[in-house]
Formats: C-alpha cells, structure tokens, sequence
C-alpha cells in the first residue's frame, strides 16, 4: 500500500503525518509525503526538514519518499486539485491530510485542499484534525 501525505507545515499537517506514519508502520506500507509550494523558500526547506525528522524515527523496509511540487495558481482549490493528479498520476492508495478549522469568509475565499479531494471520492482518505 502506499501512502500520500500532503504537508504544508501547519500543527495539522503535522498531526497528519503523524498519524500516517504510524498507519504506514502498522500496515507496512510506504509513505510518499509531498509539500505543494508556489515557492521555494527557507520556510520550504524546514518544512521538508520536519517531515524528514518524523519519517527517519520510523523504522519503514522501503525508504519514504519526500518531495516539492511547484504550484503556479495558489489557492485550496488547485491544491487539492494537485493532489488529485498526483494520486491518479503514481496510483497511490490512501491519502492522509490534516485539516484545520478555519473561519467562515476564510473558507469562502480559500477553500480547503482537504475537502477538495475529499469530496472527489476518488481516493480513500483520512482527514485528521
């Protein structure tokens, strides 16, 4: 089985991966964790430097892919859409994702990624708060 697991630094992203790693240990499969960006940056760099923290604790048989992905239009809404076509791209089997409580003009505006690809269906997912 293999597992994606969108991270965008946030405490539930970090809850997510969290959560993943665990799945992925007991289930013995092979996380893929991804950061969507629309810019390298240092921040980008700590992100991927606090995920590669979290897998290397773990003792996984397979190695645990770490990755960016470039986005040019940022918003939710193509995040999610993104992870979607990075899904159907490598076949994965099971998205996890953090989701955090945000207001209601917040929402209106932004969307959220998670429930964008939740609402898809075409990928069992978890969401963890």
């Amino acid at each position: 089985m293999d597992i994606l697991i969108p991270i965008d630094g946030t405490d539930a992203s970090k809850r997510a991966l969290d959560f993943a790693i665990e799945m992925a240990v007991r289930m013995g499969a092979t996380p893929y964790v991804v950061h969507f960006t629309n810019k390298q940056t240092d921040a980008t760099e700590a992100i991927l430097e606090d995920a590669r923290e979290r897998l290397s604790a773990a003792n996984f048989p397979n190695k645990p892919a770490l990755s960016t992905i470039t986005v040019d239009i940022w918003t939710a809404d193509r995040v999610g859409k993104e992870i979607l076509e990075t899904v159907e791209k490598n076949d994965y089997d099971h998205v996890v994702m953090g989701h955090h409580e945000s207001g209601t003009v917040e929402r209106a505006v932004f969307g959220s990624a998670a429930e964008t690809v939740l609402r898809d269906e075409s990928v069992p997912m978890t969401v963890v708060p």
